[in-house]
C-alpha cells in the first residue's frame, strides 16, 4: 500500500464519524484503528467501508476498529490525529474509555479474555509441543522410553502445569495489581507443598488445615483459572485500598503483608472451594455440549458469534478446565470447525468477487483464518457482507456436529485450524472435519452470495471542458504552488466565520468559506479529481502539490447525497471553471444545515507564501 494517501485515508475517515465531538478516543495497534466513539448510529459505517486503505472494520468490546494494516495504520494515525486535533492515546487509554460504556454483563464476560490474550503465545508454544512430542511415540515407540521424550515432556508441559501462575500474573496487570505480589498469589495456589490438583483422585489421605471453623483441605489449585482470577482481583482491590490509608512511612511493608496474607485466607477459606465446585459445574455443562452431537453443532454455530462480539476467548477457561480434568479438550474440535467454515465462506468471497480491493483483503484474510486466526476473514469480509458469514455459521455446525460424532479432541488448547493437526487424537477425521465445514461454508457462499454492482453514478462522464465557457472568477486563494479561483459565486468569508468549528479552527487545513448564491461548483485550476465522496456532498481535487478540499455544507454528509450531484469522477482531469458538483440550496436550508461552501488547501502547512482571500 506504498501509493496510499494517508492524509487522505485519515481526511475521510474522520469525515464519516459525526464529527469531533463524536470521538471520545483514538489510538492503534499493529494493524487497527481503534476509536471510542459516543455515539455509533452517527457513523456512516458503508461510506467507512470504502474508504480506500480501509480493509474492513468492526465492532468490538465498545471500540470502533478499522482494519489497515502493517506499516501503514501509524502513518494514517499521525495524519487523523492531525486532522482531527486529537491527542495521542495508548491501547490501555482507549480500552478503560471503551470499557466504561459497556455494559457489566459484557464487562464480566470479557475479563477472561483480557487475562488469557496476553499468555495465549506461551499457552499456543506449549500445546503445540504437547501435540508434538505425544504424537512422536505413536509412529516411534521408543522415543517415548528415551530421555529427549522427558525433557521436551517437561518443557511442553510446564505452562500448564504452572497455568495459575501465568493466569495470576495477567490478572493482576488487568486489575492494576502489583504483577509479583500476583505472582505470589498464583505460585502459592499451586505449592509443592500442596497435593496436585491432577493426581488427588488417588491420594488415600487428604491432609486437611483447622483455620477458625474453616475445614480446608490441602489441595493445590492447577488447573483451574476461576478462583485465581477472583483471587486476585480481591488481592488487586485490597492492595489499592491499603495504598490509600496506610501511612507512607510504613506503607512499602505494610501493604504488601496485609495483602498477601488476607488474600491467601480469603483465598484457602471462601474463594477457591466455592468456586472450584462452580467452575467444575461450568465444565461439567460444556463438556455434556461438547460431547453431544446437536450441543456441539449448536456451539459450532454459536462461536463466531462470539468473535464478534469479543468473548471468544472466555473458552479458553473451558478448555483448561477439560484438560485438567480429563486430559482431553473436545472444545477445540468446535472451535476449529468453526473458524475453517469461515475460512472456507471467505476463501468463496475471494474467488468469486471482481473488485480488487476486495479480492486483495479476502485471500489472506482466508489463508488467516485456515491458521486459527479469524478477526480478518470475520470482520473484513464475512460479516461485512453477512451472507458469508451465515454461510460460516452453518459450515461450522456441520463441522462440529461431524467432530462430536466421532469424538475428536486434544490434550493442548489455544491452537485451532491447521496447526491443530499434530496435536488431535486423529488426525485423519480431523482434516475431515475440516474440510467438512470449510467446503459446506465456501460453496454455500459461492452460490448464495452475490457481488453488488458497481453503482453507475460512478461511471459518470466527466462533463467536456468547452461545457462551461470559463467567466473569469476572482483569485481566492495564493501560494507559492500556484492561485485558486473562486470556485462558486457568493461572499468570501475568512476561515474563521465559518460556521463550524473543525473548519473554523483550520484543522483541516488553511482556506476560505463561500456563503454562496448559485448551486454549482467549478474547479478552482486546473487539475485532478483525487476523490469525490458517496454522498456527492465534498469532493477533493489536485495540482503541482496543493492539495484541496472543498465541502458544501456543514454536516450537510447527513442529507446522504439528496440535493446534491457529481458532474465528474475520481481521477479525472479538469480544467478551471468546469463544473464539478451542483447542490440544491433549497433542500440544505430546509433539512437545517448551513450552506457555506468550505474551500480548504488540507496541505497548508507545506505549501509556501500562503494568503487567503480576495
Amino acid at each position: 500500500m506504498a501509493d496510499l494517501n494517508y492524509r487522505k485515508c485519515a481526511e475521510e475517515i474522520f469525515s464519516y464519524l459525526g464529527g469531533k465531538e463524536n470521538i471520545i478516543s483514538a489510538a492503534h495497534c499493529a494493524t487497527r484503528l481503534r476509536l471510542v466513539i459516543a455515539d455509533n448510529s452517527k457513523i456512516n459505517t458503508k461510506a467507512l467501508e470504502e474508504v480506500e486503505g480501509v480493509k474492513g472494520l468492526f465492532s468490538s468490546n465498545g471500540q470502533l476498529q478499522l482494519i489497515i494494516g502493517t506499516g501503514t495504520v501509524n502513518k494514517v494515525y499521525d495524519e487523523f490525529l492531525a486532522v482531527t486535533g486529537l491527542t495521542a492515546a495508548t491501547k490501555a487509554d482507549v480500552k478503560a474509555a471503551a470499557a466504561a460504556k459497556m455494559p457489566l454483563w459484557k464487562k464480566i464476560l470479557k475479563t477472561p479474555g483480557d487475562v488469557f490474550v496476553p499468555i495465549l503465545p506461551a499457552i499456543v508454544a506449549s500445546g503445540l509441543m504437547m501435540g508434538i512430542v505425544e504424537a512422536i511415540p505413536k509412529f516411534a515407540p521408543a522415543f517415548g522410553q528415551s530421555d529427549w521424550y522427558s525433557f521436551l515432556d517437561l518443557v511442553a508441559n510446564t505452562a500448564f502445569a504452572l497455568l495459575p501462575v501465568l493466569v495470576a500474573i495477567s490478572a493482576a496487570r488487568v486489575f492494576g495489581g502489583n504483577v509479583f505480589l500476583g505472582a505470589v498469589i498464583g505460585l502459592m495456589m499451586v505449592h509443592p507443598a500442596l497435593i496436585n490438583a491432577w493426581t488427588v483422585g488417588t491420594a488415600e489421605n487428604i491432609p486437611t488445615w483447622h483455620l477458625f471453623f474453616f475445614n480446608v483441605q490441602q489441595v493445590g489449585y492447577q488447573g483451574h483459572v476461576i478462583p485465581v482470577i477472583l483471587a486476585v482481583l480481591l488481592m488487586s482491590n485490597l492492595e489499592k485500598l491499603l495504598h490509600k490509608v496506610v501511612p507512607e512511612m510504613i506503607d512499602l511493608f505494610v501493604t504488601p503483608l496485609v495483602t498477601v496474607l488476607v488474600t491467601a485466607f480469603i483465598t484457602f477459606t471462601v474463594i477457591g472451594p466455592i468456586f472450584s465446585i462452580l467452575e467444575n459445574w461450568v465444565l461439567a455443562g460444556a463438556k455434556w455440549l461438547a460431547g453431544t452431537t446437536i450441543g456441539a453443532a449448536v456451539m459450532g454455530a454459536i462461536y463466531p458469534w462470539t468473535v464478534v462480539m469479543g468473548l471468544h476467548h472466555m473458552y479458553n477457561v473451558i478448555e483448561a478446565g477439560m484438560i485438567a480434568q480429563t486430559g482431553l479438550n473436545t472444545w477445540m474440535p468446535i472451535a476449529s470447525a468453526a473458524n475453517f467454515a469461515q475460512f472456507g465462506a471467505c476463501l468463496a468471497v475471494a474467488l468469486k468477487v471482481r473488485n480488487q480491493k476486495t479480492k486483495s483483503v479476502a485471500l489472506p484474510s482466508s489463508l488467516s483464518a485456515a491458521l486459527g486466526i479469524t478477526e480478518p476473514a470475520i470482520f473484513g469480509i464475512n460479516f461485512r457482507f453477512m451472507k458469508p458469514f451465515i454461510c460460516g455459521v452453518v459450515g461450522g455446525a456441520v463441522g462440529a456436529l461431524f467432530g462430536a460424532i466421532f469424538k475428536l479432541g486434544a490434550p493442548v488448547y489455544g491452537v485451532t485450524g491447521i496447526p491443530a493437526i499434530p496435536a488431535v487424537n486423529n488426525i485423519p477425521l480431523y482434516l475431515l472435519e475440516l474440510v467438512i465445514a470449510g467446503g459446506v461454508a465456501c460453496v454455500l457462499t459461492f452460490f448464495i452470495w452475490k457481488e453488488d454492482e458497481p453503482k453507475k453514478a460512478e461511471e459518470a462522464p466527466a462533463a467536456p471542458a468547452a461545457e462551461e465557457p470559463a467567466a473569469p472568477a476572482p483569485v481566492v486563494i495564493r501560494c507559492a504552488a500556484g492561485e485558486l479561483h473562486q470556485p462558486t459565486a457568493g461572499k468570501v468569508i475568512a476561515r474563521e466565520d465559518i460556521p463550524d468549528d473543525t473548519f473554523a479552527q483550520g484543522i483541516l487545513g488553511d482556506g476560505i468559506g463561500i456563503e454562496p448564491t448559485e448551486g454549482i461548483v467549478r474547479a478552482p485550476f486546473d487539475g485532478t479529481v483525487t476523490s469525490v465522496f458517496d454522498t456527492k456532498h465534498a469532493i477533493t481535487l489536485e495540482a503541482n502539490g496543493m492539495e484541496l478540499l472543498i465541502h458544501v455544507g456543514v454536516n450537510t454528509v447527513n442529507m446522504q447525497g439528496d440535493g446534491f450531484e457529481a458532474f465528474v469522477a475520481d481521477g479525472d482531469t479538469v480544467k478551471a471553471g468546469q463544473k464539478l458538483l451542483s447542490f440544491d440550496r433549497e433542500k440544505i436550508q430546509q433539512a437545517g444545515y448551513s450552506d457555506t461552501v468550505v474551500v480548504l488547501l488540507t496541505n497548508s502547512d507545506d505549501l509556501e507564501d500562503l494568503h487567503c482571500g480576495l
